[in-house]
């Protein structure tokens, strides 16, 4: 039998399960019913424009209930699982997780109150201003399958014609008029009952920054007059009669209490027994501190209180020193309370009673690990964390960690990695600095010292001691926007221990002495970050930049340039000078409850001058891996066409370079409550500025594009809530170091082939989403 006749047959039993799967469900529909596939709005307008239309269509739409059973290609099969599924005799174990959590439960059209949609429809209607709305229904049955579709008869939008606010002379309405500016209400706008709800809103939260603790947006009405111009109305705000009488009053702070060490059970009642004894510190005036053991320093509060004896209330004060005292970190819970102490001057005193964490957690981490280049190992890490460290809310911590890595198999020469380090940090939770720094964000601007020492040994081959060390500022805007500069960041790598083996290879393969030159780094060092991904829309961005410098004044003072004959130093070791930016840039595309596409490009360029030939080997870029470019070994991709066959080490290293271009685009869809799949492409590369020694094809030209590698695969994420586990299958598609004209893979890709498949399937294992 031919191929052709085969592959027909094939597409023929598979179009036909598909359709048994798709009409299967249906012989589980109860007699005299029919299974529900949702519903239509039918616009009956001549006077509405196509606009109008569709904007009524989409509300009244999403408005109708039940929702359908859910479909995929015009099947569902959730539904089928579920109708399959026998009844499970108890409420656990794997029959109710799939018939309940994985199936959906049928809705048919009995289950569908037509009535009530109906009335659902002209009084979604009527709040958009047609007030002369109709609707009917006619069903339409097919196969033991029924649509429902309405017929909506509109006819006139009523439009605002003039709105008035209060026009007495209380302090209330008085400040009600003071918003008048900013209405939502405008003349000629189409009514709108959400926008009538929002303007009460926006009023109240505009009292509320005003001292008018105890308004409430119910107290406000708005009338609506439909009589005096011909499809118009004429809205009328008020107070209502029944307002309660603090409702309509300002209030200011008088006394601010703080129970710095608050015990939710012993100190219940502890705000009746407040006194002017030992307990309690006057700090500032009408403003107590109640800490007895002396926890906290007062300072503390100076940046976290927004609020001061005598200031007139407000929401916005009110929020951002709770927000400000729960950044701290220092404190478990967190709540306050504003007590009426004298109606007659509209004043109250306020409570804030703060809880504090542990401030001491010792933590021991053990983790192991695989990667693409054959090396297993582990790492154990011992964290030890302060939260209150000088007694100023200071973070402290420590961190002693050991690693090794073995290398199993391969077609290299085996060479452990161990190593040895520990990292120290402080963080203020203020700006220190010559300078006054005033911040009205939610978030506590912090400043952050950190040192670091790692010794790591490659058996046979080497020794590398690094020190680090860094000081600087960390501030948020708001959620969305957050800045890290560091003053200086100081690197300095010095090596030990060359093998005569290592000395061997670098003479093979120069570029390898790039490891273990003698490196002084030092320079400020500045990102941003922007991100919308934890807002709830459909189209969410996520950007960070980096701009990375190292001795450029220094350089600059003395003369550094490419033309000396020997670089120059300090205390004897070369400093490294160049520029370095980054940009990762990603899109977020939701296309529905149960899917997304996620996108993501980053450009980077770190240019050596002045002082330095080459980029130092841990500032360069990298790509491949399980959060790179999938489809190849972690670090072993580039530069340029590069090709690492004819690497003449006997070890794995990773290849570096100047210029970074990465995008990834992947599809994510969700399957059941917890497996998660995804499919993707990735494509990118690195190059250098400057030839290398044994790199030949690493510096950037102007075939640079040619130079892409792509890469494309599937992937399982298993979302267990606090944990992710990603699984990701790739292979390559396009290889750089390939022949010109030969770059492109497809004609190679043969599943069958153990060899090929031994070659090219790179399995990646890893925690979280790769962006």
């Amino acid at each position: 039998m031919s191929k052709l006749p085969q592959q027909l047959n094939k597409a023929f039993f598979a179009a036909t399960a598909l359709f048994l799967v798709g009409c299967s469900n249906t012989r589980f529909v109860p007699e005299g019913d029919y299974l529900y596939t949702g519903a239509s709005i039918n616009i009956l307008s001549d006077s509405l424009s196509k606009s109008k239309k569709t904007e009524l269509k989409n509300v009244l739409e999403a408005s109708l209930t039940p929702k359908p059973n859910a479909s995929f290609l015009g099947l569902r099969p959730k539904l089928y699982i579920y109708n399959i599924t026998s009844e499970p005799k108890k409420d656990k174990g794997f029959k109710h997780w799939l018939k309940y959590k994985v199936g959906e439960k049928p809705v048919h059209l009995s289950d569908v109150d037509i009535p009530f949609n109906l009335d659902l429809i002209e009084n979604t209607g009527e709040n958009r201003g047609y007030f002369n709305i109709s609707a009917s229904y006619d069903t339409l049955p097919k196969n033991k399958k029924v649509k429902i579709k309405y017929n909506v008869s509109p006819r006139t939008q009523y439009l605002i014609n003039k709105v008035t606010f209060p026009t007495d002379s209380t302090v209330l309405s008085t400040e009600i008029n003071k918003t008048v500016d900013k209405t939502l209400l405008k003349v000629n706008e189409p009514f709108n009952l959400e926008v009538i709800k929002t303007e009460r809103e926006r009023i109240d939260a505009s009292l509320k920054e005003n001292g008018f603790y105890y308004f409430d947006p119910d107290n406000l009405i708005i009338q609506v007059d439909s009589t005096e111009v011909k499809h118009k109305v004429d809205l009328n705000l008020k107070v209502k009669n029944n307002t309660p009488e603090l409702a309509r009053k300002q209030f200011t702070i008088d006394k601010i209490y703080i129970f710095s060490d608050y015990n939710l059970r012993s100190n219940r009642n502890r705000r009746n027994l407040v006194r002017a004894d030992v307990d309690t510190l006057l700090w500032k005036e009408n403003s107590y501190i109640i800490d007895p053991k002396k926890k906290f320093r007062p300072q503390i509060y100076d940046r976290a209180l927004y609020f001061k004896s005598g200031d007139l209330y407000n929401r916005s004060n009110h929020n951002l020193t709770l927000s400000r005292l729960i950044n701290l970190g220092t404190f478990k819970f967190v709540k306050n309370q504003f007590v009426l102490t004298d109606s007659l001057s509209n004043k109250f005193d306020v409570f804030y009673y703060l809880t504090p964490n542990d401030f001491k957690s010792l933590r021991l981490e053990t983790l192991g690990k695989s990667n693409s280049a054959s090396y297993v190992g582990g790492e154990v890490n011992f964290n030890w964390r302060h939260r209150n460290f000088l007694r100023g809310a200071e973070l402290f911590a420590a961190t002693l960690y050991t690693a090794i890595d073995f290398q199993l198999g391969g077609n290299k020469d085996a060479n452990n990695i161990y190593r040895v380090g520990s990292r120290f940090s402080l963080t203020w939770p203020r700006i220190i600095a010559p300078f006054k720094f005033e911040s009205s964000s939610a978030f506590v601007p912090r400043t952050r010292v950190e040192l670091g020492y790692e010794f790591q040994n490659r058996t046979q081959l080497y020794t590398l001691h690094n020190f680090n060390a860094s000081f600087g500022y960390i501030w948020k805007e708001n959620a969305l926007r957050e800045h890290d500069l560091k003053l200086i960041e100081i690197t300095y790598v010095t090596p030990e221990n060359e093998t005569a083996k290592f000395e061997e290879q670098k003479a093979d393969n120069p570029s390898l002495a790039r490891i273990t030159e003698r490196q002084l780094i030092f320079g400020p060092v500045y990102s941003y970050t922007y991100t919308t991904t934890m807002l709830p829309k459909k189209h969410t961005f996520y950007y960070k930049g980096l701009l990375d410098l190292s001795a450029n004044l220094t350089g600059l003072i003395s003369g550094a340039n490419a033309d000396q004959e020997e670089p120059k130093t300090i205390l004897g070791v070369p400093y490294s000078q160049y520029v370095k930016m980054e940009h990762d840039f990603r899109y977020y595309l939701k296309l529905d409850e149960t899917s997304q596409i996620a996108t993501r490009f980053i450009g980077g360029v770190a240019y050596p001058y002045g002082n330095s030939i080459h980029m130092p080997f841990s500032k360069q870029f990298f790509v491949g891996g399980s959060n790179s470019i999938r489809a190849f070994r972690a670090r072993t991709l580039g530069p340029g066409s590069y090709d690492p066959r004819n690497d003449k080490s006997s070890f794995f290293h990773d290849q570096a370079g100047d210029i970074k271009l990465e995008a990834n685009v992947e599809y994510r869809k969700k399957l059941v409550s917890f497996l998660n799949i995804a499919a993707f492409v990735d494509a990118g590369n690195v190059w250098l500025f400057n030839d290398e020694e044994g790199r030949e094809g690493g510096k950037i030209s102007k075939d640079f594009l040619s130079e892409i590698a792509v890469g494309a695969g599937i992937g399982l994420r298993f979302d267990f809530n606090i944990l992710i586990l990603r699984t990701d299958l790739a292979i390559p598609l396009r290889v750089p170091y390939y022949p010109k004209g030969d770059r492109w893979s497809f004609n190679e890709i043969n599943f069958k082939d153990k060899y090929w498949r031994r070659d090219n399937l790179m399995l990646n294992i890893a925690i979280g989403y790769p962006f």
